[in-house]
């Protein structure tokens, strides 16, 4: 090999445009699988017999009221919607709220014992998002529940049904 030659491959090598490298060395099988925390979130989903709805994060404890489909097809066109403070201890049963709506009005009942950690601000500007979105963007408050056992004591979705069918 003439001198310019291997002068030129040096020169190659440095600049990293003829980059002469090892071969990558395989990963040894201990990290290679690098197993993930398994984290269960048991969502679940309750029904009082006035048509509140919530749903539960088990994870978070967080529970979202928000009034049911047939709630907001029994109401008409929502013109107004009261809300609590948030901070306020509330139990079961306690009167929360109110909605307002061209045919009537109606008050909110707590599903669940707890803090109010939020509400959902949009609806003072969007009354009817309950009519168009009752169970996802209509939510009314997420509550802090205290007691996760009264979830025991809400319906199950096919038992709130049967409950409509036969009430209504």
């Amino acid at each position: 090999m003439s001198a310019t030659m291997f002068a030129a491959i040096r020169h190659a090598s440095r600049t990293g445009s003829f980059a002469l490298r090892a071969a990558p060395r395989a990963a040894s099988a201990a990290r290679a699988f690098r197993p993930t925390p398994f984290v269960r979130t048991l969502i679940t989903k309750k029904y009082t017999e006035d048509h509140e709805a919530v749903v539960y994060d088990d994870q978070t404890q967080i529970g979202t009221v928000t009034i049911t489909d047939y709630a907001q097809s029994s109401l008409g066109d929502v013109v107004y919607v009261e809300l609590p403070s948030t901070g306020t201890e509330i139990s079961k049963g306690d009167q929360i709220g109110a909605v307002e709506s061209v045919k009537a009005a109606s008050d909110i009942f707590a599903p669940v014992s707890g803090t109010v950690k939020e509400i959902n601000e949009a609806l003072n500007e969007q009354p009817g998002l309950l009519n168009k979105s009752p169970e996802e963007k209509g939510w009314l408050c997420k509550i802090k529940v205290s007691d996760p056992s009264e979830l025991d004591t809400l319906l199950t979705e096919e038992q709130y049904k049967e409950h409509c069918e036969s009430d209504h």
